[in-house]
């Protein structure tokens, strides 16, 4: 099975010229793209100047990931497509081994290899570790990273299909599955769009994986670090557009009223650690959420008349009692206590 492996670039050209040459030389017998954001840099010229091998997708505009990717994969032949940010080294036969679990695994519609830190070797990656799950009010967590707490790979997770979600870092997909469910939801812009878009392929029966034995080194933050306040706009009010979307259980609103009480706890932490762009970067999630709301419920009774499972097993974990006051910070101490 051959693979498209489309790098979405936005002014990324130091980082093409340290990621992409491992890209080039372990992803053979598949096809890679660099799909450009509308740099202003020159990005397109140096890749074809030295890979020309590699098929240029060119877009007159910045549409974030999500619009982004959207928009390149209709220039993609490919029936199994890998979304891979421009700050990833991957490995040997990298590619190959996620292939063939899509050819072994029909239900398969997102896998993603295990993350490690591009910096720490040793550890995992913050963005996707070893595969991601949500907790009762939609924390994402992964196998391998709680919250900023990063284990040591050691071998100790091994190759699932039972994720929530996989990482959008390097993020493999079936395209029938991706277009069936309507693709990456470009109103999130940035951070949490692959979540909300594994959460739906689970809503229509597909399942999700991450495949230990392809391994990848992510750098992380190239378009937006840890302390960067927009990435905390971002991440929170996502998480509430995840929950009106994509949550069909039963009182699904009360876990939204209950996160946003949690959110509220969290600004008031950022005040507390002396960082108030935080603490108002969450008051604009708000904001904005409740702006976009009437949209979101529009998107939930959309999505849920197309999809063919409309509920999913309630997660028991609660991640935000588990970590900070159990002191619970690993994956394998959540399970044991799940």
């Amino acid at each position: 099975m051959k693979v498209g492996v489309v790098i979405l670039n936005w002014n990324g050209l130091e980082l093409l010229k340290s990621y992409l040459p491992s890209v080039v030389k372990f992803t053979y017998n598949h096809v890679i793209y660099l799909a450009d954001n509308a740099s202003t840099d020159e990005s397109i010229l140096w890749t074809r100047q030295h890979y020309p091998d590699v098929k240029i997708i060119a877009m007159q505009e910045n549409r974030g990931y999500a619009g982004g990717y959207n928009q390149a994969l209709k220039s993609v032949e490919e029936e199994v497509v890998c979304l891979l940010n421009n700050d990833v080294t991957v490995t040997e036969h990298w590619c190959d081994i996620i292939a063939r679990l899509f050819e072994t695994e029909p239900d398969l519609a997102a896998c993603q290899p295990l993350l490690l830190d591009d910096k720490n070797p040793d550890k995992f990656e913050y963005a996707g570790a070893a595969g991601g799950y949500l907790d009762k009010y939609a924390y994402p967590y992964c196998r391998g990273r709680i919250f900023d707490t990063l284990e040591v790979d050691q071998g100790q997770y091994k190759t699932t299909i039972d994720l929530h979600w996989a990482s959008g870092a390097a993020l493999f997909l079936r395209r029938n599955a991706f277009d069936r469910v309507g693709g990456l939801d470009p109103d999130y812009f940035a951070h949490q769009e692959e979540i909300d878009l594994c959460w739906r392929l689970r809503l229509a029966g597909h399942k999700i994986g991450c495949a230990s034995d392809s391994k990848v080194y992510h750098l992380g933050g190239g378009t937006l670090n840890n302390i960067n306040p927009q990435k905390t706009f971002y991440n929170f009010r996502n998480s509430l557009f995840n929950i009106v979307k994509n949550d069909h259980q039963p009182r699904w609103w009360w876990r939204l009223f209950i996160r946003m009480l949690l959110d509220g706890i969290a600004g008031i932490k950022f005040l507390l650690e002396a960082r108030p762009r935080h603490f108002f970067a969450v008051l604009k999630a708000h904001f904005s959420f409740y702006k976009r709301l009437g949209d979101f419920k529009h998107k939930r009774k959309k999505s849920t008349a197309l999809l063919t499972h409309k509920t999913l097993p309630q997660p028991k974990i609660f991640l935000v009692y588990q970590y900070f006051v159990k002191g619970r910070r690993h994956y394998t101490s959540l399970k044991k206590h799940s």
